[in-house]
């Protein structure tokens, strides 16, 4: 029989880990990626000998049995070397100079967090019990395909994360407490919906680890098992053009010369350009506008730091600070109050080290801080623009030594990235850090199908369903449940971990 032949554009983590479950299951893959490093967020970069993570620093639900752990085993992903995060603050929350830190676990989370917060204790089992209801409540998350509570679901995706915490607690700093986490998904008040909140704190609070070595290892072994079952990843490959005929997909265009035949797309890219690379009266133009005018979440500026040699003990948690008395609106910034919190992290060579070699701080910064660059390209944006970078550099610098002193003495070199950075490597829309945000006051308008109306062009990556490792894995399934059935899938993932 002949193999369906599926070509994936991009190679991030949705598309190569749809590569991986297309090829074990009978598909001719070819993964093509524009750049020449495959592994979209999981790509690293070394500079002066230090190795530095873009995307992904962290994971959450790998430990044994757990559901990232299951789909790391079904995905090939055993090679994967993991270090664990502090359980008892695998997350450190810095407000107004006090420092919460939130433990591993039920019951070590909430008796924690209720010597922060006394009163609160019978509120803080409500809100666990709330976070696992929602998590259950996904057979994606909790691998049972079978099972699925959709009233759970609908409401708590309708519902923001301010109204449910506000519901619950009395206390304004537990609230911002138990959001601080937000860099992690880039939430709005009044607008991400509670359930995003409840599946990222279910995730990390299983447990927490670091990729040891980098993320790159994750991208490198999928597109190594991809090969192993007889498909390709193929880096420096530009797809430029989608070719339909009157009812479904036929092919693409490599570079702007070479045609590729298809049985089957699926575009790990920004959905909106997918819609640039269609000609075709099969996507109609209401979809198109509402693509392109999809908002998406904000973008950042980083500071990837190189130690001194054995001056920085590692930092076995991942640090948030808010100098503005709360983790809410610090995309919303003048230059005057920039940054209003960063989040501050180490990269981990080894299991447990005893000092970092290397870190970086992330905030948020807006596209338009840096729009009068669009148009150029990478080493070659001109005098201001690395004066604006270092300007700002300066700043985080600062910030995050008057927490930790003696920090900016221990550092060797630092190199920095804007949105700008982040859109020429990933070309996600407006370098926004996650894509198309999720926002309550849009409903189903701000959600990106993985099907399309091209019938043979599918859609997954971190657009479709969540961000994140878990978020984009169970994306993935989605969309090849389209070929193989949720069914095949999670009966493999179950064998597999047998």
């Amino acid at each position: 029989m002949t193999k369906k032949k599926c070509i994936i554009i991009g190679s991030g983590l949705g598309g190569l880990s749809c590569g991986v479950i297309l090829a074990r299951n009978g598909y001719d893959v070819t993964v093509l990626e524009q750049h020449y490093q495959i592994g979209g967020c999981l790509q690293c970069f070394t500079r002066k000998g230090a190795k530095f993570e873009t995307g992904m620093h962290f994971i959450g639900s790998a430990a044994p049995g757990q559901t990232l752990y299951k789909l790391m085993r079904y995905l090939n992903l055993d090679d994967i070397q993991l270090s664990q995060l502090d359980t008892l603050g695998y997350d450190v929350i810095s407000i107004g100079g006090d420092k919460f830190k939130f433990a591993n676990g039920r019951v070590p989370f909430i008796e924690q967090m209720s010597g922060y917060f006394p009163k609160e204790k019978d509120n803080l089992v409500l809100y666990y019990d709330i976070i696992e209801k929602i998590a259950q409540a996904s057979s994606m998350h909790s691998l049972r395909y079978a099972e699925n509570d959709i009233v759970v679901n609908t409401f708590y995706q309708t519902i923001s994360i301010n109204e449910v915490l506000e519901d619950l607690f009395q206390d304004k700093l537990l609230r911002d407490v138990l959001i601080g986490n937000l860099p992690l998904y880039a939430a709005e008040k009044d607008k991400t919906p509670f359930s995003q909140h409840a599946f990222i704190m279910d995730f990390y609070n299983q447990s927490a680890f670091r990729v040891v070595g980098g993320s790159d290892r994750i991208a490198s072994s999928l597109a190594d098992t991809i090969c192993k079952f007889g498909g390709k990843v193929i880096p420096n490959s530009k797809v430029t053009k989608i070719f339909c005929n009157d009812t479904q997909a036929t092919g693409i265009e490599v570079n702007n010369e070479e045609f590729i035949s298809a049985d089957l797309i699926i575009a790990d890219i920004h959905p909106a350009r997918v819609m640039e690379m269609l000609d075709t009266k099969l996507i109609r133009p209401a979809f198109r506008n509402r693509i392109s005018g999809l908002k998406n979440t904000t973008a950042g500026f980083s500071v990837y730091l190189k130690f001194k040699d054995s001056k920085v003990p590692y930092l076995n948690s991942n640090y948030y600070s808010f100098n503005s008395g709360t983790p809410w609106g610090c995309e919303n910034y003048t230059e005057s109050t920039w940054p209003k919190g960063y989040l501050y992290m180490h990269f981990c060579n080894e299991v447990n080290p005893k000092f970092a070699s290397s870190g970086v701080i992330l905030s948020y910064m807006n596209m338009e801080d840096v729009s009068r660059w669009e148009g150029t390209s990478i080493g070659h944006r001109g005098e201001s623009y690395e004066l604006f970078k270092k300007q700002k550099a300066e700043i985080l610098i600062n910030e995050v030594n008057k927490e930790f002193p003696g920090f900016k003495e221990s550092i060797d070199s630092h190199y920095t990235a804007t949105p700008l950075t982040y859109l020429d490597y990933t070309g996600t829309q407006d370098g926004s850090m996650y894509g198309v945000a999720k926002d309550i006051t849009l409903g189903a308008a701000c959600r990106v199908p993985h099907k399309t109306k091209v019938p043979n062009l599918l859609l997954t990556g971190q657009n479709i369903n969540s961000h994140g490792m878990l978020g984009v894995l169970v994306g993935s399934i989605v969309t090849c449940s389209e070929l193989l059935t949720a069914e095949t899938i999670y009966q493999k993932i179950i064998e597999t971990n047998k």
